[in-house]
């Protein structure tokens, strides 16, 4: 199933992964990847313009490469080195690679695109043993990304923030299982606060530990007024 908002089809293949594509052609990715969650078994579609990576954990080489077009531009957040498994650095990819900060504004040909910051509050629940945050500040960011005149915002893996309640957008797609991100109940809420066009959630039940009730959330959002699809 594919969901489509106006100008753009919407995919989400699992986990961080989203295929975005824009009437005039554009294919954009979100977070393709990684090869061990199992998100592009079987699949090389190799048809990306523009590959976006939000943080490291969803750095993959193989998986850029498996959606990436020979000409693509990747983006990465500037933290990002080699990945788990990968001595790879982002600029040793055969692609055009671009660092950027969370919080950058910037044109990329027809597409616009925005950062925002993505963490875990360390004071919050999403913390390990010793209290350090899964997602530490400064080591990842959200995108927002303009396609034909459509904005989709990927937040990344994060908690939510009184930033977010300043982001315009027509699609959300918050991620909503609560493990290291925010949870479905702080999704819905910020939806109804950013007041979208739609919300697809994100980022859930791809692997065990990652279950949300996606159906609830759907219920969630629709009775706050918000248009929400499922693209399971």
């Amino acid at each position: 199933m594919t969901v489509r908002f106006d100008a753009v089809t919407l995919e989400w293949v699992g986990l961080a992964t989203v295929r975005l594509e824009g009437e005039t052609g554009a294919v954009v990715y979100t977070d393709p990847g990684p090869e061990r969650a199992g998100v592009l078994d079987g699949s090389e579609p190799r048809d990306g313009d523009l590959i976006l990576v939000s943080h490291g954990h969803h750095y993959d080489p193989e998986s850029i490469r498996r959606v990436a077009r020979d000409d693509a531009l990747v983006v990465v957040h500037e933290s990002i080195d080699a990945s788990e498994g990968s001595s790879e650095r982002p600029e040793d990819l055969p692609f055009d690679v671009e660092r950027v900060r969370a919080d950058e504004s910037f044109v990329l040909g027809p597409l616009d695109l925005f950062t925002t910051p993505a963490y875990n509050d360390p004071d919050g629940p999403r913390t390990d043993d010793e209290g350090v945050p899964y997602h530490p500040d400064g080591r990842g960011c959200g995108f927002g990304i303009t396609i034909d005149g459509v904005t989709t915002f990927w937040p990344g893996d994060t908690d939510v923030h009184g930033f977010h309640d300043t982001v315009t957008v027509d699609c959300f797609l918050p991620p909503i299982d609560g493990t290291v991100t925010m949870d479905r109940h702080e999704a819905a809420s910020l939806a109804e606060r950013i007041d979208p066009d739609l919300v697809v959630p994100i980022r859930y039940d791809t692997v065990p530990e990652i279950e949300a009730d996606a159906d609830a959330f759907v219920v969630d959002v629709a009775r706050r007024g918000i248009p929400v699809a499922l693209d399971e």
